[in-house]
């Protein structure tokens, strides 16, 4: 009796720091976290339909609707993306080509039909939003995936997100100029440790100060791919809101490697 009431006064005078730091020690680490959410299942290739609905802090929606491709080429992925409506934006286009390589900056482009000219995006544009929406060309490139390159990150305790049990990893940018290209400073990621998918993705901009959130919803298997068939984004600078809604989702028909060419982009669908 003694022994166990001197076991019991022990842990009292521990300080609760150190109850946490046992208990993050037993989760896995941000880097396996992240190794685990790249190396989940996408298919070879994909094509799917791309509705992208704009709301501005009035409520005024704007729309529009995208045929979108993705396609591994080795560990190389390729994503592109063609604007069908409406007319004012029709045809205009856009392709990334994601290195395996981190010493090698990641290649985009983005064709406007009104300049009939394809530009390069530098890398030094990437924290850019994209098109009106509030997605940076990053976020664009990336989807359901993260960057190793450009991140430190620790696990930081766990969450739920929709009711799924997830881990909490924090991110922090290398050094300031990824931050500035990234246009944040840091973000924590709810991870789903089931299926190995980002659910909530929480950014801070360069001052610290709340940027944007990224919801991941209506997460389901397509053809036994595990498939976000929405992601929302709600800017807390703006008031905006972006959401991303897929559909006719397709693994399995394959996707033409022309599709993913500066001339495809010309070209158009």
């Amino acid at each position: 009796m003694k022994q166990i009431k001197l076991i019991t006064l022990v842990l009292a005078s521990l300080s609760p720091a150190l109850f946490s730091s046992l208990a993050l020690a037993d989760l896995p680490s941000g880097d396996d976290i992240a190794k685990n959410i790249n190396a989940r299942d996408e298919g070879i290739a994909v094509a799917r339909n791309l509705r992208m609905e704009m709301i501005d802090r009035r409520g005024k929606s704007r729309v529009r609707e995208t045929r979108a491709f993705r396609k591994y080429f080795g560990d190389e992925k390729r994503t592109a993306i063609f604007y069908l409506t409406p007319k004012n934006v029709k045809d205009t286009a856009f392709l990334t080509y994601d290195y395996e390589d981190h010493a090698v900056d990641d290649d985009q482009w983005l064709y406007l039909p009104a300049m009939r000219k394809v530009r390069r995006i530098s890398a030094s544009d990437r924290g850019d939003y994209f098109l009106g929406t509030d997605f940076s060309y990053e976020d664009i490139k990336l989807e359901t995936r993260v960057s190793i390159k450009d991140y430190t990150r620790k696990t930081i305790g766990e969450d739920e997100v929709d009711g799924v049990h997830c881990y909490l990893v924090e991110e922090k940018t290398i050094d300031t100029e990824t931050a500035e290209e990234l246009g944040h400073l840091r973000r924590e990621n709810c991870v789903d440790d089931a299926i190995w998918i980002v659910r909530k993705s929480v950014l801070w901009d360069l001052q610290n100060k709340p940027l944007k959130t990224i919801y991941f919803k209506e997460i389901s298997k397509v053809q036994g791919i595990w498939t976000a068939h929405k992601i929302e984004v709600e800017n807390h600078k703006t008031g905006h809101h972006t959401t991303f809604t897929f559909s006719n989702v397709d693994y399995e028909k394959g996707v033409n490697d022309a599709v993913f060419t500066q001339g495809s982009l010309r070209r158009g669908l």
